[in-house]
């Protein structure tokens, strides 16, 4: 039952009494295996290979080949236990509940010996009644099923036609028929992560008890009125009302800030009760609107919301509010066919930039606030507004999206969170059908279409756009949009360029040719991997591991080809690795691979940002480029900008350039060199290009032109410059492609704007007086910040600075260094000494390895 109040009049709150006893089951538990063999203390939050590791009875299970060595822990079937004492008398409370935020993820529960209910959804909340079971002392256990025997049993007993894909490929070395169970998809193996199927408690577990009613949630959805052209907010709670008779009362709610306070008169009958409210939002207040990150403040505002009913029962709570509007834009483009696909906050058109989310650990007990903060922080750090969160991890915690609210990060989940921009109900699981990559019997397919339809279409979706009218839902991603609709959901073609969003990888063609790359209206995931830092993987191998041909290089290597691919890709331009040192060998590997993803990934990015404003051959119109993936949830070979625990790869450093929010961008067409002004800002600019060309062989640039002052257009990407390559090295003097490279920047009134950005003229291995660079550094501190003073004998290219383990990030990484000094700072994450820096301190660039 939804009860619908409509506004009374003003009143001020009053104290508080506790409506409700609580009693936390958080901590210490025993966790016991299936034959008994294996008992042993575990804490809750948790799960079984943590609470091993804890007590030492294995290892990491990250370490070199634990991922199968320990697959045993999966399989077995577990079961926590627990005795607790109620600390209050249970008999006067006339409801109590036990409820788990979250269990992973199939079990039988049981109370006093007594079952009370079974859990089968690790990303479900479960509120068990144990009102007639719960004494004074208990006992609690839960059974768990082992989720890989789940599974199966799950896949066995669904005889009626096939639910592929049956098993991950082989050298992802996972489980099969993670489809059957509503569990982290990617935690029975991915191509980026490894097979640690968990069973515990992995959130909150308490024990609640009350009289006459308990407020179970409550949400809340800022709405404007554009014909009023004011701000109002719907707020729902959800009531379960044990009293007997009608509870009455008021409902008092207040933003101070925005001077707004409004009271509501209710009356809830037994039984389970919805209480929805419409509040307006004082006119005569300017309201602040909440901004994605580069486009203006993250402002919130204060709200409580007090419940004064009968018998003197009050209950509040609160929660920050914030005010924006989203929409999602699919309409036809002058020159195109097709329609356009792009977001506008607060009405203003915005680009979106960024990656691809995925959870942060195979063991979430050990995803902290720190470790999140480090991570979103890094996000923002690197000019990204965007993230995608990817539909096979899980849903993510509060406090992710708390900090998401705060940082300008737009995300996908959580109703009353401005964050999320859209909802999607599946990932690639409209392209995987229409695009048959599983090679199904194509006599099923109208029943895979029915299936799609039903799940994620008339139920998924319509319970979605019945709950939050504030946000746009795609049904997959990617999808052709409104073509896939009006194709019955599903699109013959779901990449087509000219609709919706698009997934694009390709790593045999050379990624420095940006003709490869398709000009679509938006791009959600593309990328490129590459080998986290040596310092990162020393952690879980050993000395014999330490060569790229390795067992456990190989082992770790959870895509096809993908150590081979990453060796084709940097070979087209550099020269590979050619030390008889193996680990110097190794450790230069590793070093190639990073300037290969970051330079493969900064020219595919550069193409779709400077495309964002035109049109050619009927494409273009770009407006979202969001790169796979941001993090890892282990030390292995991916396509993420962030190593496990969070150290930025060069691909990050290069996101921080390529992501900025005014960038120029360089690029041939049929030997013209081309260079395009990219904006982000809000309002034009006048800016100065400066194009400087320099030869490998001095640290003097050879010749520079600058420009009259050129107008930066608000949000667009503009031609500012064009020259014929022959022409500019015949101009230049003494310059061939292979002898010369090219660096450009914006400035104003002699003032930077952008960082410079560069041209290569030709592959690097086919460098023309590249000479050895040899690099120094001295290191002072100012404060909490290190600088770095470099000073080099040559033009180095891909200059790589590391610390090893030492957490924390530089201004700028991997980059060109073609003047003879340059200062860099350190920002450190934790305490960190000069002589701990000075010890770890290593600088790498391109002629070491030459």
């Amino acid at each position: 039952m939804r009860l619908r109040l409509l506004l009374l009049l003003a009143l001020c709150g009053a104290g508080i009494r506790a409506a409700a006893r609580s009693l936390s089951l958080r901590g210490s538990w025993r966790i016991r295996s299936g034959n008994g063999s294996l008992e042993l203390p575990g804490e809750v939050p948790g799960c079984v290979h943590s609470a091993l590791f804890q007590r030492n009875l294995i290892q990491d299970p990250y370490y070199r080949f634990n991922d199968l060595n320990y697959r045993w822990i999966s399989l077995d079937n577990w079961t926590y236990s627990k005795e607790f004492k109620i600390p209050f008398d249970i008999s006067k409370w006339q409801k109590v509940n036990l409820i788990f935020e979250g269990v992973d993820t199939v079990a039988k529960v049981l109370l006093n010996n007594v079952s009370i209910g079974k859990t089968n959804n690790m990303f479900k909340r479960y509120s068990f009644d144990i009102t007639g079971v719960v004494k004074a002392i208990n006992s609690i256990e839960l059974r768990f099923q082992s989720p890989v025997l789940y599974a199966a049993q799950q896949s066995r007993a669904h005889t009626r036609y096939q639910v592929p894909p049956n098993c991950p490929p082989s050298v992802q070395k996972g489980e099969c028929h993670v489809n059957f169970i509503r569990k982290e998809q990617c935690s029975f193996s991915w191509d980026w992560g490894p097979a640690f199927p968990t069973q515990g408690i992995w959130k909150d577990v308490r024990i609640e008890a009350y009289n006459i009613c308990y407020l179970n949630y409550f949400t809340f959805s800022p709405l404007y009125d554009n014909r009023a052209q004011e701000w109002n907010l719907e707020i729902g709670s959800s009531f379960d009302v044990v009293s007997s008779k009608p509870v009455s009362g008021q409902v008092i709610v207040e933003i101070p800030k925005l001077q707004t306070q409004q009271t509501y008169s209710i009356e809830l009958q037994p039984g389970k009760r919805i209480v929805e409210l419409f509040v307006k939002i004082n006119k005569n207040i300017t309201v602040e609107t909440w901004w994605p990150h580069g486009h203006g403040n993250q402002t919130g505002y204060n709200m409580t919301i007090l419940f004064k009913l009968d018998k003197d029962l009050k209950l509040q709570k609160s929660a920050k509010v914030y005010f924006r509007t989203v929409e999602l834009i699919e309409e036809p483009i002058e020159g195109s066919p097709g329609l356009s696909f792009y977001f506008k906050i607060n009405g203003f058109p915005i680009f979106l930039k960024g990656s691809n989310w995925i959870p942060a650990d195979s063991f979430q007990d050990r995803v902290n606030s720190e470790l999140l903060r480090l991570l979103l922080q890094s996000v923002v750090d690197a000019n990204m507004n965007t993230l995608r969160v990817w539909g096979g991890g899980i849903y993510e915690q509060d406090e992710f999206y708390e900090l998401c609210d705060d940082l300008g990060i737009m995300v996908r989940r959580l109703k009353s969170h401005p964050s999320i921009i859209t909802w999607s109900g599946n990932n690639e699981n409209e392209a995987a059908l229409m695009m048959n990559w599983y090679h199904i019997d194509f006599s099923h397919m109208g029943t895979y279409i029915k299936d799609y339809v039903k799940l994620y279409v008339k139920n998924i979706r319509k319970v979605v756009l019945a709950e939050d009218k504030t946000r746009p839902f795609i049904t997959s991603s990617p999808t052709n949009g409104a073509e896939s609709i009006a194709e019955g959901w599903l699109s013959a073609n779901p990449y087509n360029t000219k609709f919706g969003d698009i997934h694009f990888y390709d790593y045999i063609s050379d990624c420095w040719d940006w003709t490869i790359f398709p000009k679509a209206r938006f791009a959600s995931e593309y990328g490129y991997q590459s080998w986290p830092s040596f310092s990162t993987l020393e952690k879980v191998s050993t000395k014999e591991d330490w060569f790229y041909k390795s067992r456990f290089s190989l082992h770790r290597q959870h895509h096809e080809n993908g150590n081979d691919q990453m060796l084709l890709q940097a070979g087209l331009h550099f020269k590979l690795p050619q030390s008889t040192d193996p680990l110097r060998a190794f450790k230069d590997t590793i070093y190639l691979t990073q300037v290969m993803q970051a330079q493969c990934v900064k020219t595919e990015t550069e193409f779709y940002r400077r495309s964002r404003s035109e049109i050619v051959n009927g494409e273009g119109h770009t407006m979202g480029a969001l790169y796979w993936q941001l993090n890892d949830i282990w030390q292995a070979p991916s396509w993420a900008s962030l190593e496990y625990g969070g150290k930025w790869k060069m691909l990050h450093y290069f996101a921080r350039h390529f992501f900025a929010p005014l960038l120029p961008v360089g690029f041939e067409n049929q030997s013209v060199f081309f260079i395009y002004g990219v904006s982000d800002l809000r309002s034009d600019c006048n800016v100065t290009l400066t194009v400087r060309v320099h030869t490998w062989h001095s640290l003097e640039p050879l010749c520079s032109r600058a420009t009259k002052h050129l107008v930066m257009k608000a949000g667009e990407a503009v031609l500012l410059y064009q020259e014929r390559v022959p022409e500019l090295l015949r101009r230049c003097g003494n310059c061939t492609r292979q002898s010369c490279v090219v660096s450009f920047s914006l400035s104003t009134d002699s003032k930077l704007l952008s960082s410079a950005n560069y041209h290569f003229l030709s592959s690097l291995k086919e460098a023309v007086g590249l000479q050895k660079a040899h690099i120094t550094a001295i290191i002072s501190q100012q404060e909490d910040t290190f600088v770095f003073d470099l000073e080099t004998s040559a033009v180095a290219p891909f200059v790589w600075l590391d610390v090893g383990n030492v957490p924390g990030r530089f201004s700028d990484n991997g980059f060109l260094m073609t003047e003879k000094t340059r200062t860099i700072f350190f920002y450190p994450w934790k305490p960190t000494s000069m002589s701990e820096l000075e010890q770890s301190f290593r600088v790498t660039s391109l002629t070491d390895i030459y």
